[in-house]
């Protein structure tokens, strides 16, 4: 069974920061690109950031660029996201997408929220 299950999302307050988790099972996680979108009440779900199946690359959206790093762990089936100076503009449900560009298979975890406000 395909499992992508989220954690570490919650409140914080402008400035601050969260470090989000994404753990993988069913599937092998080794062959999988993955990523983090983000979905705001009344807006389209947005990429986040990207990091390869190596972790040889890497890519970010232009706003969050320079506060947050994406990273892996082939060894755990994990991949996080680091978020530094949180804005309110980053309140929105993080979820976690893994995709094999060989096979095309893909899954989405179910999200988790992360909220900033003071």
């Amino acid at each position: 069974q395909v499992q992508l299950v989220e954690s570490g999302g919650g409140l914080v307050q402008p400035g601050g920061s969260l470090r989000l988790s994404c753990a993988a099972s069913g599937f092998t996680f080794g062959d999988y690109a993955m990523s983090w979108y983000r979905q705001a009440p009344g807006k389209e779900r947005e990429l986040v950031a990207f990091i390869s199946s190596t972790g040889g690359v890497r890519n970010y959206a232009p706003f969050v660029k320079g506060r947050f790093t994406i990273s892996r762990d082939n060894d755990k089936n994990t991949v996080y996201l680091q978020m530094n100076s949180l804005k309110p503009e980053d309140t929105a449900v993080y979820y976690c997408y893994a995709r094999n560009y060989y096979n095309n298979e893909n899954h989405w975890g179910q999200g988790t929220q992360v909220t900033v406000s003071s």
